[in-house]
């Protein structure tokens, strides 16, 4: 059993370590380069991202290495119009949260599962206990002076 959970959290640690997330970005929000150029009225909006200092997060750095073959010449009108932030996150205490996350649900479906194993025996009890008086002369004659009552 130790065995099974202990190459679970290996593979899963694994996983984990193998995917690289960048913690620090620039996001760059434009609008279609079809709109510098007049080619049509396309209200799409595109997103660059990329991995630059933040004194570099601007369209020159970012957006034209990238659509520079498209807009040539209309470089000057095409930036002024994309809106670029540059983001930091810590992925490291997003990583520790959902870990807390999925152990908590481990650990309450595991006492639901104990739950539902202890139910039986417990409700063996209360039947034993608690059986309902068959056929009590009292509460048929009260039943039967309530009928007379309404009438």
């Amino acid at each position: 059993m130790h065995l099974k959970i202990i190459l679970c959290l290996i593979f899963f640690i694994s996983a984990a370590m193998g995917q690289f997330y960048e913690d620090r970005r620039c996001r760059c929000i434009c609008p279609s380069t079809a709109a510098v150029l007049n080619n049509s009225a396309s209200v799409q909006r595109r997103f660059y991202t990329d991995n630059v200092p933040p004194m570099k997060c601007n369209c020159d750095n970012v957006v034209l290495p990238r659509v520079a073959h498209e807009i040539r010449g209309h470089e000057q009108e095409y930036c002024p119009r994309c809106d670029c932030q540059y983001e930091i996150r810590n992925t490291a205490v997003i990583k520790v949260v959902v870990i807390i996350v999925l152990w908590v649900l481990t650990l309450l479906s595991g006492y639901m599962g104990f739950l539902l194993c202890l139910d039986p025996f417990i409700n063996k009890r209360r039947v034993k206990l608690y059986q309902e008086e068959q056929g009590s002369e009292e509460s048929q004659n009260l039943l039967l002076q309530g009928e007379e009552i309404e009438d």
